[in-house]
């Protein structure tokens, strides 16, 4: 992995040369929809920095080949500093609050691990939303994984925070995805914009 301070450019390079290797050696089979990752590093933010602006689009993809090869040399979140995130969103939907996708909506989150749980989440995830596993598919913006010192987490973002029987069903696909046995809860993305954010609802 890159260092902490020139991950995104050569996490972008590295992602392109192999990616176009794999396309040249298979057959490439076509995802339904595009998806871009994201890479936030706030580790070192900048002073007087506004929120977003250390977000980085490091690489769009629609073929599993292109996929697997970005998670196998790049993509695992416990690779990541600390306090940085990994996004895969789909194409034309920043992973920002203020998305006009996602300034309605909310998401499904849940304490992981980098040690133990987090990646095997992560992927799972990841896979059912390439491979449309969920029902709801258009509902869905993407996933977030985010390593902090005190708790890592992955969050799951959705566009209609207030449909609670559309999100309680994510939910509980989502839940049966990862394999979770504890109680996951469900934040507004507008509740979150105050601390503590209240969870509105839980499956």
């Amino acid at each position: 992995m890159a260092t902490e301070t020139g991950i995104e450019d050569t996490t972008a390079a590295a992602a392109a040369a192999s990616v176009t290797t794999t396309a040249e050696e298979k057959q490439t089979h076509r995802l339904e929809r595009k998806w871009t990752f994201w890479f936030d590093n706030q580790s070192r933010p900048t002073q007087g920095a506004a929120w977003g602006t250390s977000l980085r689009k490091i690489y769009t993809f629609d073929t599993v080949e292109e996929f697997w090869c970005l998670y196998d040399q790049i993509f695992k979140p416990s690779k990541l500093p600390g306090n940085a995130d990994f996004h895969l969103f789909r194409v034309g939907i920043e992973p920002k609050w203020e998305d006009p996708e996602c300034a309605n909506g909310g998401k499904w989150s849940i304490p992981a691990n980098r040690k133990t749980t987090l990646d095997p989440m992560w992927l799972e995830t990841m896979m059912a939303l390439i491979g449309e596993q969920f029902e709801e598919a258009d509902e869905i913006c993407g996933v977030v994984a985010s390593v902090r010192q005190r708790q890592d987490k992955l969050s799951l973002w959705t566009r209609n925070a207030a449909n609670e029987a559309l999100q309680m069903s994510i939910g509980r696909k989502w839940k049966e995805i990862i394999d979770a046995n504890e109680k996951i809860s469900y934040n507004f993305h507008d509740d979150s914009r105050s601390r503590p954010a209240k969870g509105r609802y839980t499956v």
